[in-house]
């Protein structure tokens, strides 16, 4: 900041009556000035004045108008001086500088808008006091003499110096010509050249105010001499700058006239212009990815530009930049990891699934605390219909993330992992890429469907392949064979699905996290049909609520005669089955339809399976079995009868070889313990044992029959009957 209020120290001062001499057009000048009264003060915003100098400027302020007529019609002489904020408008002492310039007003014009231009010449430095405002602002002015400092020596050689700085500065800018390069440096004192180089060389406010302060010569010389190679130094630099700019304009000027010839030649000689190159670069300087990929990208562009037209590598470098191109780098999704919001998805899609939900849920709650989603990969293992891949579509949903589903099944070429080597003709990126490529985002949810169907031939095994794909410790430089440069999938949350891990790769199955989705209960599947089946089928059949209604003993009906599955397929097409029967109903004449238990059998005819019922009375050699089926559970019966005979045992049922060996178990068993029993082993060996199983169609086995068999054989041996409420 410049002097303003206070005593300024330091300062030589000239009495009211001085002369001032100023070289000027190779002689010296010599000024007289008398000042023994207050003067005009014209303040100006962001201009700072020096000694020696000639400035136009405009006036504008109505009380800065009256100050400068007051002057120009009496000895012309003003202070000017420069405000501390220019953007005010009324100013007062407080807000100027003290530090100004004593100058005679040389000109004034007056310009439409009530504005004077003026010219003025800078005679010498003053400090003003006492600023007053009335009709005009005026102040009390006491001029500054030059106050010399170090000896003759240092002075000439500063002053050869300041000459050497500005002949280097002058060529760098127009500023200065020749000519009056060779009049600044003719300046004999050291103090006028000083300020005769600052007029040119500073150009901010506060560096001229800073010089204009400096009283003593070489003080301000050096001041100066600072400035100028300084600025010398910058417009060097920039001048560099601008050459190197100037140049690589110059060159891609150069190839789009030389690319636009070529276009005009093959235009002439009838072969097609190919402009893709320039759509690639263009859709490249938009794609946000890493320098590295982005100079491998621009590289294989040059080569397709340089290809020859119809060459038979064009299509394979095309389909190459595109998919680098389109493939994301960057791109990502926020994650939401609101647990209630997850909770909520969760519950309005599926019903039940209670520990998939809850180990869903802690996931979340993990990667709200680690802040990263990604981790142990998620395997929900069960029969077809449950749900596997819209619990996926769910998570998706939850966390906010895109979601592409890949199914492996039937793949046994290590080539649709991890791609095609680009020498091969019709080469492709392998399936993850492609899944990434659909995603658009470097952090999906990608399911990989049918995981358990993956298989292998002399082409390489691509669950060998899959463990790349899902290992943290390995995705994050996954490397296809296609792009030929690592591609980072540790931010993709992966989740698989399978019906069985019985054949999944032990390698591949210890990555993963297994979760069990075994089939839903009757209730559920009653609360899956309404809240979900129905809905969608009567949207996807046109009928509303009010036109159809399915009661849930119809639903029942559905699914005891209907269905046996472990999930929801059969019943949704037993419903799609129902809605078109009611749609032909509708279509003749009625205006809503009913559906009950009754209707389901018009619908579709006598029920499929019977509900099966368990032993209602005591009996001799009858016992009820407990089975498990892939759609829940159920009971059987094991019935044994003794026949004349040799003591052979019998088994019917369509039984496994399991089963076979236990019911030889049992018997073995019977006959340890036959005294225990109060069994006649003499009276067991004259008789055959025969042992069925009902429902000889269906196949039957396991490890859990024995007892059952043991039991239903120990009482047709005894002749006691078996508790009909008692299953094993």
């Amino acid at each position: 900041m410049g002097a303003r209020a206070g005593k300024l120290e330091g300062y030589a001062r000239l009495g009211p009556q001085f002369s001032i001499e100023r070289y000027s057009d190779k002689k010296m000048e010599k000024i007289e000035l008398v000042i023994n009264k207050r003067i005009p003060v014209l303040p100006l915003r962001g201009i700072v004045m020096l000694p020696g100098e000639l400035l136009h400027f405009d006036v504008g302020r109505a009380e800065s108008r009256r100050g400068l007529n007051a002057a120009a019609d009496s000895d012309g002489i003003v202070f000017i001086t420069t405000q501390t904020d220019p953007r005010k408008n009324d100013v007062a002492g407080d807000d100027l500088m003290r530090m100004g310039v004593l100058c005679r007003i040389r000109q004034r014009v007056n310009l439409p808008g009530d504005t004077i231009r003026a010219l003025a010449q800078g005679l010498c430095r003053a400090v003003a006091r006492d600023f007053q405002t009335g009709e005009y602002m005026t102040a009390a002015v006491e001029a500054i003499a030059e106050v010399a400092s170090g000896d003759d020596a240092l002075r000439e050689a500063l002053r050869r110096r300041l000459c050497e700085a500005v002949s280097e500065f002058a060529p760098l800018t127009n500023r200065l010509s020749a000519d009056a390069v060779e009049r600044i440096a003719a300046i004999p004192d050291g103090g006028a050249l000083a300020d005769a180089i600052a007029n040119v060389v500073a150009t901010k406010a506060g560096d001229r105010q800073k010089v204009l302060e400096t009283t003593g010569e070489t003080d301000r010389m050096r001041l100066v001499l600072e400035m100028t190679l300084k600025e010398t130094e910058i417009l060097r630099i920039d001048r560099r700058i601008s050459q190197e700019v100037k140049r690589a304009t110059e060159r891609n000027q150069r190839e789009y006239y030389l690319r636009e010839q070529v276009k005009a030649i093959k235009k002439e000689l009838g072969e097609t212009v190919d402009d893709d190159a320039e759509k690639y670069e263009e859709r490249l300087r938009e794609k946000p990815m890493p320098e590295e990929i982005r100079k491998l990208i621009e590289k294989e562009i040059k080569r397709l530009r340089d290809l020859p037209s119809g060459s038979h590598e064009q299509p394979q470098m095309r389909n190459y930049i595109e998919c680098m191109l389109e493939l994301p780098w960057e791109e990502t999704t926020e994650d939401n990891l609101d647990l209630n919001h997850a909770r909520e998805v969760l519950e309005q899609d599926h019903y039940g699934l209670e520990k998939v939900k809850k180990r869903i849920v802690e996931h979340i709650a993990v990667a709200r605390l680690t802040g990263k989603v990604n981790g142990q990969i998620i395997c929900l293992v069960g029969p077809p219909g449950v749900g596997k891949t819209s619990v996926a579509s769910s998570i998706a949903r939850t966390l906010g993330r895109n979601f592409v589903r890949m199914s492996l099944g039937g793949i046994h070429d290590e080539a649709e992992i991890r791609g095609h080597r680009r020498t091969y003709i019709g080469a492709m990126p392998g399936r993850v890429i492609a899944a990434m490529r659909r995603a658009g985002s470097v952090n999906p949810v990608i399911l990989f469907d049918e995981i358990d169907k993956l298989a292998s031939d002399m082409r390489g095994d691509p669950s060998a392949a899959m463990l790349e794909v899902l290992d943290s410790a390995q995705n994050f430089a996954f490397r296809d064979h296609f792009l030929e440069v690592d591609y980072d999938l540790s931010k993709v949350m992966f989740i698989v699905t399978a019906n069985t891990t019985d054949t999944i790769p032990r390698p591949l199955l210890d990555r993963m996290e297994v979760i069990e989705l075994p089939g839903y209960l009757e209730y559920e599947k009653i609360e899956i049909a309404k809240r979900h089946l129905l809905p969608r089928q009567l949207e996807k059949h046109g009928m509303s609520r009010a036109m159809l209604t399915v009661t849930e003993a119809a639903i029942t009906k559905l699914i005891r005669g209907y269905t046996r599955e472990a999930g929801v397929r059969e019943l949704e097409r037993d419903l799609a089955a129902v809605c078109r029967k009611a749609a032909c109903e509708i279509g003749d004449g009625k205006s809503r339809v009913r559906v009950t238990p009754q209707r389901v059998e018009e619908y579709l005819g006598a029920p499929r399976f019977d509900d099966h019922q368990a032993i209602k009375e005591d009996a001799v050699g009858m016992v009820n079995g407990l089975a498990w089926t892939s759609f829940g559970g159920e009971t059987l019966e094991v019935e044994a009868q003794l026949v004349p005979g040799n003591g052979q045992v019998i088994l019917t049922g369509k039984l496994g070889e399991v089963m076979q060996e236990s019911a030889r178990a049992a018997l073995t068993f019977i006959k340890a313990h036959a005294t225990e029993l109060g069994i006649d082993l003499s009276e067991a060996d004259r008789r055959d044992i025969h042992i069925h199983v009902p429902e000889g169609a269906v196949p039957k086995d396991g490890p859990s029959a024995g007892i059952t068999i043991m039991t239903a054989v120990a009482s047709a041996l005894t002749g006691i009957p078996v508790h009909s409420d008692l299953a094993m």
